[in-house]
């Protein structure tokens, strides 16, 4: 089953100073935590904030080229975390005919925000993101996942990109 989540927001983790994409469930209290590259973080700013660069970046390239195309972006999803890994899956639409993509999150998300396109986590993957997490380190685990759950709006101003 696939669980509707929205970019709650994109900050950087005070510990590792590395950036994090939160996704929060859509009218639900899930929240994941995942950690992205710098371009990638870059890349999902700009379109958060509106940010047009002078030439298309490369999420840019892909909205224009399946614009183009005439193939829509259907949804974004999240389907698997493997060794620590998340993995996604970009789901088009093409006459008729539905094709899947293999991508990393950050760049289905980057892509999603663009073609503004329902983004989904595989409830497994939430609930082994947990898991993973807290077997690492249990202590932090749970600390880190309570705190994500309790950060309002001047807390994540804090963080942010």
């Amino acid at each position: 089953m696939e669980v509707e989540m929205k970019i709650r927001t994109l900050m950087m983790d005070p510990v590792t100073n590395t950036p994090i994409v939160i996704l929060r469930e859509a009218g639900g209290p899930a929240v994941l935590p995942i950690w992205v590259g710098i371009p990638e973080a870059h890349a999902i700013a700009m379109e958060i904030e509106k940010v047009s660069a002078p030439r298309p970046m490369t999420h840019d390239l892909i909205r224009n080229l399946l614009l183009g195309l005439e193939t829509h972006v259907s949804k974004v999803v999240v389907n698997d975390l493997r060794e620590d890994t998340f993995y996604a899956l970009i789901w088009l639409e093409r006459d008729g005919q539905i094709i899947s993509i293999d991508s990393r999150p950050s760049d289905a998300l980057a892509l999603a925000l663009r073609v503004d396109c329902p983004i989904y986590v595989e409830d497994e993957v939430l609930k082994n993101s947990k898991v993973a997490g807290v077997a690492s380190d249990k202590a932090s685990g749970e600390e880190l996942s309570r705190w994500l759950e309790s950060l309002n709006d001047d807390d994540i101003g804090r963080y942010k990109m």
